[in-house]
């Protein structure tokens, strides 16, 4: 295939995926209508599939009546949340010793301040989960305020510049919760003490989700695993995050359609990294635990192809003589560099696990992430089917190369 038809052929995925599908996150219908979409394109490789399941909640929400005093206040649905209407007095809480001295329960909670400067870990989140965090959690969960306002400004740890941002996003936590911008919330601080009302709908709504698994090549030998999550977060078309990636590997895997090498090929939709409770990628290590040892290599792919700048991959406890033969062969290609080191994305669940990886992204990924990731700016025209493309071809050949290493 020339670089050309790839090119056509990757835009058209990255169009199917994140335009003519519309929201891909867990449990919403444009989340399976994706994963079927590549279940389907990935066997007409050759590919054998599985599309193990799990459960996962899809999300809907109204608006947020906010009412202290004769002030109306914005204010917006925390992700996942139940929803709540009452009337109650308001409290407040800026640190964590404030909160253990408050008397809420039955109150609704103000949270501003220092308390509120990073958003909370989801309470059951199994990969990283601060002792603060999950403190602050269990505060609120045994004080059993009756809901939650979270007066927050900007965090410079999440993605696409929010701002309020959501200090809860957690459908395990019950206690029903908004978020406003830090400048209202001083000025419903001054409520502290009085009664407010507080109404807004939101339902969790019991759905189902799924991995996709391809393989190709013998399973009972060493293997590689290319992967990209298929899902997106909720109003964003989540085109470089991660439709680009994942055509990445509808594009590699019709490029090893005739594969016959020694090492297995396993090739993962992963269903689950912008969802809160990581549900897909918790059952792939669930189900997966006896055979991590079979891994040779994970190559994840996330916000690649962004316009801007070339595509970058960096290199996480390689053997001397893998990183060698990766970065000789990927070096070859224009477009592809090595970049800075990368510790968020899907290929942190391999490397937790002594597994050597490769993580593929933008140059500019700092850019994009900080502006454009999670957002509904987040559309097809950021996105470069020709750098994809040659993303594509330069694993392609990294699959040659490690197989001949293979003694």
């Amino acid at each position: 295939m020339t670089t050309d038809k790839l090119t056509e052929t990757i835009h058209r995925y990255v169009k199917e995926l994140c335009v003519n599908i519309t929201d891909r996150s867990p449990g919403a219908p444009g989340n399976r209508q994706a994963t079927d979409f590549f279940d389907k394109t990935i066997s007409s490789f050759g590919f054998k599939t599985a599309c193990p399941d799990f459960d996962c909640i899809d999300w809907e929400h109204g608006s947020v009546n906010l009412k202290a005093g004769k002030d109306m206040f914005e204010a917006y649905v925390s992700p996942y949340t139940l929803g709540y209407s009452g009337t109650a007095t308001l409290a407040a809480a800026s640190t964590v010793e404030e909160l253990t001295q408050s008397e809420i329960g039955g109150k609704i909670l103000l949270i501003h301040g220092q308390i509120a400067s990073q958003q909370l870990m989801p309470k059951n989140f199994p990969f990283y989960n601060p002792d603060e965090h999950k403190k602050i959690i269990s505060l609120l969960e045994e004080k059993a305020p009756a809901a939650i306002i979270c007066a927050t400004g900007k965090d410079p740890e999440l993605v696409g510049a929010m701002y309020p941002f959501p200090l809860i996003e957690d459908g395990d936590f019950d206690i029903p919760s908004v978020y406003m911008k830090d400048v209202h919330g001083e000025c419903l601080l001054a409520h502290a003490g009085t009664e407010i009302t507080l109404d807004f709908m939101s339902k969790r709504i019991e759905s189902k989700g799924c991995n996709v698994i391809a393989t190709k090549g013998p399973q009972d030998a060493r293997k590689l695993i290319f992967c990209a999550h298929i899902d997106s977060r909720k109003y964003t078309p989540g085109a470089l995050d991660n439709a680009a990636g994942v055509a990445t590997l509808l594009a590699l895997a019709e490029l090893l359609a005739d594969y016959k090498g020694p090492l297995g090929l396993e090739i993962i939709a992963f269903n689950g990294e912008d969802y809160y409770a990581a549900s897909g990628q918790i059952q792939y290590l669930a189900a997966n635990q006896a055979t991590l040892k079979d891994i040779k290599l994970v190559i994840n792919i996330d916000d690649a192809g962004y316009h801007d700048g070339k595509t970058a991959y960096s290199l996480y406890q390689c053997p001397e003589t893998m990183a060698q033969l990766i970065c000789n062969t990927l070096g070859n290609r224009e477009e592809l560099i090595e970049g800075q080191p990368w510790y968020q994305g899907d290929h942190m669940i391999f490397v937790q696990q002594q597994i050597p990886a490769l993580a593929v992204t933008s140059e500019q990924m700092g850019e994009a992430l900080a502006n454009i990731t999670h957002t509904p700016k987040d559309t097809i025209d950021l996105v470069n089917c020709g750098k994809l493309a040659e993303l594509a071809c330069g694993l392609k050949d990294m699959v040659s190369e490690l197989t001949k290493s293979v003694k």
